[in-house]
């Protein structure tokens, strides 16, 4: 009972609002959290799981004794205490962007579903959507302003069939989990 909630590292104050919503609903209701530990959306949905005193999981794009992102390493930390950080990649593996698309397909992997709450046209959040969808995993999106460019990835997603996501009710009612 995972679902990945996954977003752009340029957040908008009304994407970490979200992401801290839906992650936060999730875990309150007995559903692990998995995302990439990344700035903006991803720590967002990490903190708000363990806020509702739920788990969560971070999957690293480098090897475990890297503290990566920096800004993130006290919330690394806390998740190392109260979840679980993984990782396919042996100690010392610098975070070099080509593991970061792997990263995400352990992301979907792991999980039921896939929120996607904020991504730009070009952001990895769609790549985590395409990779659970070749998966056989639902996509959500959450829906955001036409004038924002940080949602310009979410809206797209929407008009491609995926399941609007509101809040974790949404979520929780289509994967029968509520």
């Amino acid at each position: 009972r995972a679902v990945a909630v996954v977003g752009t590292r340029r957040a908008t104050p009304y994407g970490l609002r979200v992401a801290g919503m839906i992650a936060g609903q999730l875990a309150a209701a007995g559903v692990t959290v998995v995302s990439g530990l990344a700035l903006g959306i991803d720590a967002a949905a990490h903190r708000a799981a363990l806020d509702a005193g739920g788990r969560t999981i971070a999957v690293l794009g480098c090897g475990p004794d890297i503290e990566y992102p920096p800004a993130n390493r006290a919330l690394q930390a806390d998740i190392g205490r109260r979840g679980a950080v993984v990782t396919e990649y042996p100690p010392g593996t610098p975070p070099e962007a080509g593991n970061f698309p792997a990263r995400n397909r352990i992301v979907s992997g792991l999980s039921l579903a896939c929120v996607v709450v904020e991504a730009g046209e070009q952001s990895g959040a769609l790549i985590t959507a395409r990779m659970a969808l070749d998966q056989g995993r639902d996509v959500f999106a959450v829906p955001g302003s036409i004038y924002s460019s940080a949602s310009v990835g979410t809206n797209s997603l929407l008009v491609d069939g995926a399941a609007p996501a509101r809040s974790a009710d949404d979520v929780l009612a289509a994967l029968a989990l509520g």
